[in-house]
């Protein structure tokens, strides 16, 4: 069994149809996200000192359009994350992104801004490749620039729909070529990188 994204992995968005897609993205992406979730859960419980449940998108209300990207999704609900700060790994045709995600569900989410917009400093401390996104559905992210970052929040906090994403996105060239080790090691250090936020924002 392939443990790592492989290039036909990012192919699968390619494949027309929706039962077509969802049936190569649960053979060749939702396999490895079982392995990563084994492996950087742990990581995380133990990192936040509270339970971080697993989730794998299932896509179930889609009935026509295939999904453009899937993801995981690691949360302190058993039953769900929409509706709480979670983190992510995923795919797009062309990127893997693994992100701490505030999205439009989450309730009480000006609160949330409120403490994002005076703790920049957190997010301008990040490595200079974190990238940060205002919509999850989206495929574009930006690097951490100071005018643009505080827009962002304030969007973020004043507009229902505005969600808040922040973490990395790698290349589908780059992450075809890592084995499940250095792939597992990105994700761990990405998260190490965001728990401090995750922390200061609860």
């Amino acid at each position: 069994m392939t443990t790592h994204f492989t290039k036909e992995a990012f192919d699968t968005f390619e494949i027309e149809g929706l039962e077509q897609r969802m049936d190569a993205i649960r053979k060749r992406i939702q396999p490895v996200f079982k392995q990563i979730g084994q492996e950087v859960s742990p990581d995380l419980t133990v990192h936040l000192a509270e339970d971080m449940y697993v989730h794998i998108a299932q896509h179930a209300r889609r009935k026509v359009n295939p999904p453009k990207d899937t993801w995981m999704a690691f949360s302190p609900n058993k039953r769900g994350y929409k509706k709480h700060p979670h983190f992510q790994v995923g795919l797009f045709d062309d990127h893997l992104f693994i992100w701490l995600a505030y999205i439009y569900e989450l309730p009480n989410k000006s609160q949330y801004a409120a403490k994002l917009l005076d703790h920049q400093e957190l997010l301008h401390a990040l490595p200079s490749d974190f990238v940060v996104s205002y919509d999850h559905m989206k495929k574009e992210a930006q690097r951490i620039d100071e005018t643009g970052l505080e827009q962002g929040l304030v969007r973020f906090r004043d507009v229902k729909k505005a969600e808040f994403l922040v973490g990395r996105h790698i290349s589908a060239e780059e992450v075809s070529t890592m084995s499940h080790e250095d792939l597992v090691k990105l994700i761990r250090n990405t998260y190490e990188q965001l728990v401090p936020i995750y922390k200061k924002i609860q």
